[in-house]
């Protein structure tokens, strides 16, 4: 049975890594599950998730060239956890700038150019305010007017 990447296969722990766990799979192959693709969440120590000899099954994420077989613990547990729960959909992660586009627009069109006025005049003003502390500062140590001479 040869393996292919997004396949799900079964196989034993066989040695466990800081940076990953080792899998022995059928056909006397093995792959590596790399500590990013252990659990969702930050993960401190894999030792707290697998050890030597447990029985894992493991989706196949990627084959490099040099037969090398990248594996996942993570993916599998979303796709039975999404099963389970009735094929909920998995929450996106968002970064700030897409939380900031979707927050809800105003109706009142002239209180939204009001708005957009007051943001822009106080950028400006904290802007210059940061300009003018960052010249103060570096000011002195570039030697310019106001520096120390020897």
């Amino acid at each position: 049975m040869s393996i292919e990447v997004g396949q799900k296969v079964e196989g034993t722990v066989s040695s466990v890594k800081n940076f990953g766990a080792f899998v022995n799979l059928a056909d006397n192959q093995s792959g590596m599950i790399h500590i990013s693709e252990v659990a969702d969440g930050f993960v401190k120590d894999i030792n707290d998730y697998l050890a030597p000899g447990d029985q894992v099954t493991v989706k196949v994420i990627k084959i490099t060239d040099d037969g090398k077989i990248n594996l996942s613990l993570r993916q599998t547990n979303e796709q039975t956890e999404a099963k389970d729960q009735g094929a909920a959909p998995v929450k996106q992660k968002f970064s700030k700038k897409q939380e900031f586009k979707e927050q809800p627009k105003k109706s009142n069109e002239s209180n939204s150019s009001d708005d957009f006025d007051k943001m822009m005049s106080r950028f400006l003003k904290d802007s210059e305010d940061n300009l003018s502390s960052l010249r103060r500062n570096t000011e002195g140590k570039r030697g310019g007017r106001g520096g120390r001479r020897n």
